[in-house]
């Protein structure tokens, strides 16, 4: 099968760096991006400014094949948006890979040539067959030596109902719900959201963008109110370390959201699970709250102490009994991502049943035990699956855990392409060193217009 490619789903970050990995090993990279150009996911946030400068942005492999051509390495120090990102890199690397990069070609399954995932034999010895729709509806099939699925979590956004599931009437007030930092430098969105009732649902730090960018939008556009929706009983500890935050970026991040719900322009409403969306005669929306579990989050059963404790006591526990946020215009959902498995559901992975990560690296990544800047760097033995030559890398490979750093997706596809040429010792081998503190850090501020957003990686999920 050495004569076969490689597929890489995915034309991120992951993917064309696994891409420039494999080249640089004499293996032979195809990649399948579904949409339209390299980074296409990364290009829905190009407003946003990263944590991570450019010095950890381009991957070693990648940076070796671009100094053949034009490229110039952007400034190690300066701290790029989304935008910065594609155009300064994704886009040259991908135009350095040329015809191994095709746009407009969605992965819809991948299974063992002639067997579905219930046949053994075979399974080491017959190619992948990988199933391709172009953006123009036609079906093709394409015989691979592997599969690398680089495709991120972008496209999964966590809904809104407290039992992970979408609450009733989510689906049907969609035209009012978003799922992402919203842009508030677009006029077309400025008129959307000035002078409005704003709900965010969400604890991260994705929440605690858009609680600052608000904040400020609203001091702008009065009348702009914000609520703040938590599934906590409290703030807790939201809001990070503050100025004593291992990651200066977050704490700074942090601290200015402290600010803005202590100055009472964000009103914070706790332990508030919402099961339903409803849309009253004056096509407003309501949010309404699991009655048991508000009681549960108001007797503390899941706050945290942390930098956001002396707030708390200012904190809108709800108003018991089937708790309600009422006249809201528009809900921005930011509860974290999860990874879409369907199109693999012929291939036998081994992941985990909580995080829906690679069983050997679930404990690595638990987020209850990790940041970024704690996990170890890892690779293809952590990432192998029973279906040999398959492995999940980047952000779909974190699942439903968050933050999730550039540096350590390069060194998982740098590992899988030296398994892939055979090169054990190499695959072993550990080539990135995360220093303890800073790695996720950035200006720390918002500048030149653009808005800083704590990466999950790359893209909040490529």
């Amino acid at each position: 099968m050495s004569e076969l490619p490689t597929v890489v789903v995915g034309a991120g970050p992951a993917g064309l760096a696994t891409a420039a990995e494999l080249l640089e090993r004499g293996l032979e990279p195809l990649v399948l991006e579904a949409g339209p150009g390299a980074g296409a996911a990364v290009a829905q946030w190009g407003q946003v400014r990263m944590f991570s400068p450019w010095a950890e942005l381009v991957d070693p492999a990648a940076g070796r094949l671009l100094a053949g051509t034009r490229w110039q390495h952007p400034a190690a120090d300066a701290y790029p948006t989304g935008a910065e990102w594609v155009e300064q890199y994704l886009k040259p690397l991908a135009e350095a890979l040329g015809g191994r990069v095709r746009f407009g070609s969605r992965v819809v399954g991948v299974a063992r040539r002639g067997r579905d995932r219930v046949v053994d034999a075979g399974r080491d010895t017959e190619p992948l067959t990988v199933h391709v729709l172009s953006a123009d509806g036609v079906e093709q099939r394409i015989t691979a030596r592997a599969l690398v699925d680089a495709s991120g979590t972008w496209g999964k956004p966590n809904p809104l109902g407290g039992d992970g599931l979408p609450a009733i009437g989510e689906a049907s007030a969609a035209d009012r719900i978003v799922y992402r930092v919203p842009d508030l430098g677009d006029p077309v969105l400025i008129g959307r959201y000035a002078g409005k009732h704003v709900a965010v649902a969400g604890s991260g730090h994705s929440a605690l963008t858009a609680l600052v960018v608000l904040a400020e939008f609203a001091e702008a556009h009065p009348g702009t109110r914000v609520s703040w929706v938590l599934r906590r009983g409290g703030v807790g500890n939201a809001f990070g370390g503050g100025s004593d935050d291992e990651l200066p970026a977050r704490g700074a991040l942090g601290l200015r959201a402290q600010a803005a719900v202590q100055a009472g322009r964000i009103r914070v409403v706790g332990g508030f699970r919402c099961t339903e969306v409803e849309r009253t005669d004056s096509d407003l929306l309501t949010l309404v709250s699991d009655a048991d579990a508000d009681a549960d989050a108001r007797a503390g059963n899941d706050v945290d102490a942390g930098a956001g404790a002396d707030v708390d006591a200012g904190v809108d526990a709800g108003a018991g009994v089937g708790a309600r946020v009422e006249d809201v215009d528009e809900v921005i959902v930011l509860a974290g991502f999860r990874p879409d498995l369907s199109w693999l559901s012929e291939l036998r992975l081994d992941l985990d049943p909580v995080l829906q990560a690679p069983t050997k690296l679930a404990p690595l990544i638990d987020p209850n035990a990790h940041s970024c800047g704690t996990v170890s760097p890892h690779g293809a033995a952590e990432l192998a699956h029973p279906e040999p030559g398959v492995f999940l890398v980047g952000m779909k490979s974190y699942g439903r855990a968050p933050t999730f750093l550039a540096m350590t997706g390069y060194e998982q596809v740098r590992s899988i392409a030296a398994k892939l040429a055979g090169d054990d010792e190499a695959a072993a081998r550990v080539e990135l060193t995360l220093p303890d503190t800073g790695v996720c850090g950035g200006s720390g501020g918002f500048d030149d217009g653009a808005r800083i957003l704590p990466l999950r990686g790359w893209s909040a999920a490529e």
